[in-house]
């Protein structure tokens, strides 16, 4: 018990690891840590003392095989979509962006396949600032799922939605000039009616525009912002009687990226081969860290 407490004392003062979004994140406890003697994450000063600690800003002409790794396949991802993610074809780096592209492809005359990309971070995080700034795909019909989002890396035994999930910006094109910000958990999440959600946020310019996405996150709630810290679009506190079963933020998350096509929600009103190719552009990922 004491060696374990000493360990998850270490990960929020340190906050990141270099380690595979794979492994067993360890010695999560169910109730608050103790934190007196460190910096109040309410105060209204925090957020100014944290500092850059990991960053992609996708630079050069390729992407970095040291900081993402590409999931594959076309089984569905848990929610009926359609895409067969792939390792190469669907991703690229150019003038200073990364591009996720969904593609439309003729097998055969009748027969189709949408291909498109699912990039993971193979660094983890606990606790911080997360902030993607992006581009939505320009808005042209309906049947698109972009999404920046967060796992906790114990999703390989811990399974979802125990492992914990943020989604720091999901967009379906059948409701163009909005975007959505949720967290899942055993207690709260979509399958059972119960995720916790801003619903759908206005935002005139998602598909034309970069904007910042980004959350606060601390051991004592989580916040979702647009572009500025201060423009808080949702909040989660963290419950006073908490487990992990309605608070699995206490362990390293991994960044995902990605474009799905259709699905139960993204294809709730079809999918419209318009729209194809649909590129989402990422101009950074950072992560800030008050020490």
């Amino acid at each position: 018990m004491y060696k374990n407490i000493i360990f998850l004392f270490t990960v929020f003062l340190i906050g990141c690891s270099t380690s595979s979004p794979q492994e067993e994140p360890q010695g999560v406890l169910p109730g608050p840590i103790d934190t007196s003697g460190l910096p109040d994450v309410n105060a209204p000063d925090y957020w100014d003392k944290a500092v850059l600690v990991w960053q992609d800003e996708f630079d050069g002409d390729t992407i970095s095989k040291e900081n993402w790794i590409s999931e594959t396949g076309a089984h569905g991802w848990g929610n009926n979509e359609l895409q067969n993610y792939t390792a190469e074809d669907n991703v690229s780096v150019s003038d200073g962006t990364l591009k996720i592209v969904a593609k439309k492809m003729e097998l055969s005359p009748g027969t189709v396949e949408y291909t498109s990309a699912r990039l993971n971070s193979t660094t983890h995080f606990t606790y911080g600032r997360m902030e993607i700034r992006a581009k939505i795909p320009d808005h042209k019909g309906n049947g698109l799922w972009p999404a920046l989002w967060m796992l906790g890396s114990n999703i390989n035994t811990a399974g979802w939605p125990a492992c914990g999930e943020i989604d720091i910006m999901e967009y379906v094109s059948f409701e163009p000039n909005q975007t959505h910000f949720s967290i899942h958990s055993v207690a709260n999440n979509h399958k059972d009616g119960t995720q916790v959600t801003s619903g759908p946020v206005i935002l005139e310019t998602i598909e034309e525009e970069f904007h910042n996405y980004g959350i606060l996150w601390t051991d004592k709630y989580l916040k979702f912002y647009i572009d500025d810290i201060e423009n808080i679009k949702l909040r989660f506190p963290r419950p006073a009687i908490s487990n992990v079963e309605n608070w699995p933020f206490s362990g390293p998350f991994y960044f995902l990226m990605n474009i799905a096509v259709g699905g139960d929600w993204g294809g709730l009103e079809g999918v419209n081969d318009a729209i194809f190719p649909a590129v989402m552009e990422v101009d950074y990922v950072r992560v800030y860290q008050v020490k």
